[in-house]
């Protein structure tokens, strides 16, 4: 099975139920979860303290109105592993969005440390009330290292997607990062992690474009940290990037943050040929997506019509990066927007 047609296969496992890839994928993970037990016992624990909550206002003496963002996801949304607030993504992203947005922004962390796909639908929950006009979503790490058949993993992305753009809220996903990168690992788990990262990243961004949400492509973006930190691939009590690692993830996703705000200047809004960009249909798109950190796919019309013989239309972009942020910590004493109540520490 090439590439396009797998992503294409598990984005339709996950919507028909089942299929094809669940027993190849048991066999697979049978193996992943053989070699990650064997390569735990060489590896400590990591800090068990949770990461600073990133929830609060950004962007202090700018004017309103206020830009409402909910950052939902695992370990890597949270910013796990870092001692200071203004390191995690949550405070990066936001810090940035008010200075290239010149607007204040209200950002609630709703990420949970060891979250999967399926753990989404109660973040949503919590989500909602404060009716954010855009919802950031890291997931899929957990998913591969727990063994979730991908089928179940886009299945449960598709829905959350679909409920929050019902909810009129924007959405970008930061798809499944590249685990191959993790180059201290020995094969198989390796090529095994690789094969089945990259494949639920190009099925995550069928199913992200498809339900109205953009994806943008984490690829290798962590690739450095992951070389210095094997362990990160055995789970989020254990080891995740540093702060200089976190700060590469918030540059990648911050240009298209700011496109699915509408944010962007009028000089990008066409597809750019020199810079690689163009139409696509959805599953090439997908399948280069997964190759290169930071390429962007957004749902489009050729000739006035969203779908060609090939499936949905696509953007493919390459946003320009803008210069590192630096963080700062929240401002906590402005009051919350409605329906934002404080954060909970209560499990998932």
């Amino acid at each position: 099975m090439g590439k396009a047609a797998a992503a294409r296969k598990l984005a339709a496992a996950a919507a028909y139920g089942g299929g094809g890839l669940s027993v190849l994928g048991a066999t697979l993970y049978g193996v992943l979860t053989a070699e990650a037990k064997l390569a735990r016992r060489a590896i400590g624990n990591f800090s068990s303290e949770p990461p600073p909550d990133s929830t609060g206002w950004y962007g202090r003496g700018r004017p309103g109105p206020a830009i409402k963002v909910a950052l939902l996801g695992d370990s890597s949304a949270a910013g796990y592993g870092v001692e200071r607030v203004e390191e995690t993504p949550g405070a990066l992203l936001a810090s940035g969005l008010a200075e290239r947005a010149d607007r204040r922004v209200y950002l609630r962390a709703f990420a949970k440390v060891g979250a999967r796909s399926s753990d989404l639908d109660g973040q949503i929950t919590r989500t909602l009330p404060i009716g954010p006009d855009l919802a950031v979503i890291l997931i899929g790490a957990n998913d591969v290292t727990h063994s979730v058949l991908p089928a179940a993993s886009v299945r449960s992305l598709s829905d959350a997607v679909r409920r929050l753009r019902d909810a009129g809220v924007a959405v970008l996903v930061g798809t499944c990062p590249d685990l191959g990168t993790v180059k201290p690992i020995a094969p198989p788990l390796k090529q095994v992690a690789r094969v089945w990262s990259r494949r639920l990243a190009a099925a995550q961004t069928i199913a992200v474009v498809e339900e109205g949400g953009r994806s943008v492509s984490l690829s290798s973006v962590l690739g450095p940290e992951f070389q210095a930190a094997p362990a990160l691939l055995f789970g989020p009590d254990q080891f995740h990037p540093s702060a200089e690692g976190y700060r590469s993830l918030a540059t990648v996703l911050l240009p298209s943050a700011m496109a699915a705000l509408g944010l962007i200047p009028d000089d990008e809004d066409q597809p750019e040929a020199i810079r690689g960009e163009g139409v696509l249909p959805i599953t090439a798109a997908a399948v280069q997506a997964v190759k290169t950190p930071g390429i962007e796919v957004d749902g489009t019309e050729v000739g006035g019509a969203r779908f060609g013989v090939r499936g949905l239309w696509v953007e493919l972009r390459h946003r320009r990066r803008q210069p590192p942020t630096v963080g700062e910590a929240p401002d906590e004493h402005d009051e919350a927007p409605a329906g934002a109540a404080a954060p909970s520490t209560a499990p998932e």
